[in-house]
């Protein structure tokens, strides 16, 4: 973890208060990470984390200035390089996925976007899932390649493409898993292995697993990227993203791209996202708990044609699931009947559910991928991923599970006709 100290401004000549260092951790159970890591109180020795809204910094003279951008002494400079609350914020984020350090962007794709460019170079090689965001499929097939990068999209899902695929040096591997929108897997640990004999860093992003689910740096991996927008905030209010790894990796090759290209989180965004992750935790476990009831409870109605779900045996890499997850999902893919049509009654006879591209929210939340989140991809590409018309993707919220289960059977009952 970066051992930047927190200058404590209520001190003179930059002396580091005890109390303005980051709070020991090592021996904390992850519930009690969640709330007491990366706390660095100030002279006010105030309860609640504090809130740096802040552009700059100033210095007691021209000289601790230099020294400052030197960076000899430990000092912010700028808050687009650096400040105390993202700081708290990046030290929690570390101490949850195991890593050595962490920096948190404006978004989540913020964070995936540097974290490649970053390390990318015309005539390097990307391979990657084609299950991805349909953000993140963007990047890969239509930015890189202007760049002169060769990118090569494979079914994640099947270990003997990625060893045809890394027979070849590469620069890059990035995957999600499981993807989004219907819950495909990729062996981490057997992929990264692959990767690493070809040369490549491995890039997981995380979102759909959360890092109290999977860790994908103790599986091989060397980066993790999150959106933070979706369960570390919970509430559907802020943007962000943090991108996390070695001390090497986000230090001298993240950080120089990072600070010239401005994709720094917001004092305040990081303050919120703070506070949330003490609640991550009971979230996550009521909503994956409430998403396994759901799947039981639909998964056998006649409208619905087939359904995914990672912690369901019906998922045909349930066992890959059990093996580098330790829980399952707060999301759910289904296929309804009478595909676009089936799909758009469904939603439309929601009386509870909203409908919204958003996930990890405590509001239940759904969406069409085929008309929202991945309509820019052609239709090959969606039904290589097994996107149909008919896909619904669930975010289960925190509402009772009862009044959820009442309100998607009403509206599947829409669909009985097709």
């Amino acid at each position: 973890m970066r051992q930047t100290k927190f200058y404590c401004p209520f001190l003179k000549k930059g002396n580091v208060r005890k109390g303005c260092e980051m709070s020991k951790s090592e021996d904390w159970h992850r519930d009690t990470a969640l709330i007491r890591s990366g706390i660095n109180r100030t002279g006010y020795q105030e309860t609640s984390e504090a809130l740096f809204m802040t552009s700059g910094y100033v210095y007691e003279t021209a000289e601790q200035a230099a020294a400052a951008f030197r960076g000899e002494t430990g000092n912010f400079v700028y808050s687009r390089y650096g400040n105390p609350t993202l700081l708290a914020l990046e030290q929690r984020l570390a101490k949850l996925e195991g890593a050595e350090a962490c920096r948190v962007c404006s978004t989540g794709m913020a964070a995936i976007f540097a974290s490649m460019a970053c390390q990318l170079s015309a005539g390097d090689r990307v391979v990657a899932s084609r299950a991805l965001f349909g953000a993140c499929h963007a990047i890969l097939t239509k930015i890189l390649p202007r760049w002169g990068v060769e990118v090569e999209l494979l079914d994640g899902r099947d270990l003997n493409a990625w060893k045809e695929a890394l027979a070849q040096p590469a620069k890059l591997v990035f995957f999600e898993t499981p993807s989004n929108p219907v819950l495909h897997l990729v062996d981490i640990e057997a992929v990264s292995a692959l990767a690493h004999a070809a040369g490549a860093k491995v890039i997981v992003d995380n979102v759909f697993a959360t890092p109290l689910y999977q860790s994908p740096l103790t599986l091989g991996a060397d980066i993790v990227t999150y959106s933070t927008t979706k369960h570390i905030d919970g509430h559907g209010r802020l943007l962000g993203g943090a991108v996390l790894g070695k001390t090497a990796f986000i230090e001298d090759v993240f950080v120089p791209f990072y600070r010239q290209t401005g994709a720094a989180m917001s004092a305040f965004n990081a303050w919120v996202m703070l506070k949330s992750l003490e609640t991550l935790a009971l979230r996550v476990e009521m909503q994956t708990k409430t998403a396994k009831q759901l799947t039981e409870n639909i998964k056998h109605h006649p409208a619905v044609l087939s359904l995914s779900y990672p912690g369901d045996r019906s998922h045909p890499q349930y066992e890959l699931a059990s093996r580098q997850m330790s829980g399952s999902s707060t999301l759910l893919a289904f296929e309804v009947k009478g595909g676009r049509n089936g799909a758009f009654k469904f939603l439309n006879a929601l009386k509870l559910i909203d409908i919204s591209n958003n996930l990890g929210d405590s509001k239940s939340l759904a969406c069409h991928p085929s008309s929202t989140t991945h309509m820019n991809l052609s239709e090959d590409d969606r039904q290589m991923l097994e996107i149909n018309e008919g896909h619904i993707r669930l975010s289960v919220g925190l509402e009772h599970a009862d009044d959820l289960t009442a309100d998607i059977q009403q509206a599947l009952d829409v669909c009985r006709g097709y």
